[in-house]
């Protein structure tokens, strides 16, 4: 590669440093290659329907988080709520062993 064509890459993605945007590569199926494309493009417009579907990529690939008093939840569905349980644990010292 010549030195002008060097010049000309390495300036090309300065400008797209400085717009915030990086170059990179990705392997998928041929079929999706548009579809890969837009959302890129998509995700590239920084507005706040690009922040939307951020969010919704993250949750839909990461799963959603899981939700806070979920056990509490759980138990207080549980038949046994007002059921006045005594539970308690026997103390004991222990069994003897011969080392």
């Amino acid at each position: 590669m010549s030195s002008s064509q060097t010049r000309a890459i390495q300036n090309y993605r300065s400008r797209l440093s400085d717009r915030g945007l990086a170059r990179f590569e990705v392997m998928g199926r041929d079929a999706d290659r548009d579809l890969i494309r837009m959302l890129a493009r998509r995700l590239a417009e920084n507005g706040p329907e690009s922040v939307k579907l951020r969010a919704a990529l993250n949750d839909t690939i990461n799963g959603e988080p899981p939700k806070k008093g979920g056990i509490l939840a759980a138990l207080r569905r549980s038949p046994l709520v007002g059921a006045n349980l005594e539970i308690s644990r026997q103390r004991e010292e222990g069994r003897e062993i011969d080392l």
